[in-house]
């Protein structure tokens, strides 16, 4: 199997609310748009997502959907932070490192999307 792209397909109420959250904050682009759908890439080695539109009539609650948290590893955590942060994005889990050698932090989109963004730091020792 040679694998040459990946997506995560997110199924939201509103996916014009996520790709311009996702495109303002993330640095992401339209990349195709559809009646109920839009995908979205950018030019390095990020994932592409693509926003479906939920289908009411077909989606039922209780019907056990998983929580996804879409994760993207970064440099320079510390100062996207702070852009973020005076940019007005919903910030759900400021930024905080672990002791295991990550600083992450986490945002939640209009929909309730979860983006978690991690940079890898030396583990604290001691």
């Amino acid at each position: 199997m040679n694998i040459v792209s990946s997506a995560v397909s997110l199924t939201v109420a509103d996916p014009v609310a996520s790709s311009r959250f996702f495109s303002d904050h993330l640095g992401f682009r339209e990349s195709l748009v559809g009646e109920r759908f839009i995908g979205l890439g950018r030019d390095d080695g990020a994932v592409d997502l693509v926003l479906v539109e939920r289908d009411l009539e077909r989606w039922r609650p209780g019907q056990g959907l998983a929580e996804v948290i879409v994760v993207f590893a970064v440099t320079g955590l510390a100062a996207e932070y702070e852009r973020l942060r005076a940019e007005g994005a919903a910030i759900t889990i400021p930024l905080r490192r672990e002791p295991w050698g990550e600083l992450l932090m986490q945002l939640t989109d209009p929909n309730g999307v979860k983006i978690q963004l991690v940079e890898w730091i030396s583990p604290v020792t001691g």
